[in-house]
């Protein structure tokens, strides 16, 4: 990684003051990083990784990213449209011919799935609480919890954010690469990246230094008041729509491998980031990235949130820095990003 100047550090000084006092105060648990034009300015970690037995988390602990992993999604598609196997106005049906549900696959876009205007649901509620959890080992055992659903509203109406677009893209990448979707961003995405922590990681393996998430709420999302391991509501492996692990540097190198172009050319990455559909004021959906203007400076990066997990990667592309903040509770990442954006660099000054 790059080296990071004096002057740089300076000018972040007072977020990172104040990011230690969260840390310090227990009001922030996970592990963070902050980075100009890719040279690390800030790296640190704070809380626990484990609670039984104490574990602290560290600046290396893997973390469960939520629905970052949709980025190394979509960088995965937008390569296989490069290369002329997909095509954004494809239908699922022209790469999957005997997708179990026809008139889906004849009405539905690869541009709708990557920006949530397909009018497909969320699969991670409902039966997936009740499913095998052998059956989730691999992408094709979600099928079966939605394939035969009626889509929510005609494709391309709006947007509604929608994990089964994704797990769907994932499994069309295996139908036109004839690799695993893990196989294939780890060869394409990962390794050009320089991450060596990232990946799918089985719950029910032993991971070195890996985080546990922890959470008051239940299945429904309910607030029960007693703090418990994530485990039991969490995929039991990552899927193209989020669960996979990954620690704050291999994010910074997955952003800077983007950003110089080392996974797509230059114009598909612009086509990749720039805001398609209106999600809030001032927020658009790209290809897998949020694209927002935050005090009239352009924001790209994903965010990651699920029971005892709280994440999110901002990348100013015109001031050229880098966050990364990484937790283990409910909304451990929340205090930080509010932090962020009372900072200077943060609000343009």
């Amino acid at each position: 990684m790059a080296t990071a100047t004096p002057a740089s550090l300076a000018a972040v000084k007072p977020l990172i003051d104040a990011i230690a006092d969260l840390g310090s105060t227990g009001q922030f648990a996970g592990a963070l990083l902050i980075a100009k034009d890719g040279a690390p300015l800030f790296m640190d970690a704070f809380g626990l990784a484990s609670r039984s037995p104490d574990v602290p988390n560290r600046t290396d602990t893997k973390f469960n990213l939520g629905s970052m992993d949709k980025m190394f999604t979509a960088v995965a598609t937008m390569q296989l449209v490069e290369q002329g196997r997909l095509s954004l106005d494809g239908r699922i049906s022209d790469y999957w011919p005997d997708y179990p549900n026809q008139g889906v696959a004849a009405k539905v876009t690869i541009h709708q799935l990557l920006v949530h205007t397909s009018g497909m649901g969320d699969c991670f509620e409902g039966d997936f609480f009740t499913t095998p959890k052998d059956q989730l080992r691999t992408l094709q055992g979600y099928l079966p919890l939605f394939v035969h659903e009626p889509l929510q509203f005609q494709p391309g109406a709006r947007f509604a954010y929608s994990n089964e677009g994704y797990i769907v893209l994932g499994l069309i990448i295996e139908k036109v690469t004839g690799q695993s979707y893990w196989d294939y961003v780890k060869q394409n995405v990962f390794r050009p990246s320089e991450m060596s922590h990232t990946g799918a990681y089985e719950l029910d393996t032993q991971v070195p230094n890996r985080a546990i998430g922890y959470t008051t709420l239940d299945a429904q999302g309910n607030e029960t008041g007693t703090l418990a391991d994530n485990t039991p509501l969490m995929p039991i492996k990552g899927t193209p729509a989020g669960g996979g692990y990954s620690t704050v540097e291999d994010l910074l190198r997955f952003s800077s491998a983007l950003l110089s172009y080392r996974l797509l050319s230059p114009e598909s990455t612009e086509l990749l980031l720039a805001g398609k559909v209106e999600v809030t004021e001032g927020s658009q959906y790209a290809y897998g990235f949020f694209d927002r203007t935050i005090a009239g400076q352009r924001v790209v990066g994903h965010s990651g949130g699920a029971p005892g997990v709280c994440n999110f990667i901002d990348m100013y592309l015109d001031a050229g820095y880098a966050v990364v903040v990484l937790s283990n509770t409910d909304q451990g990442c929340l205090p930080v990003l509010e932090s962020l954006r009372q900072h200077p660099f943060a609000t343009g000054g």
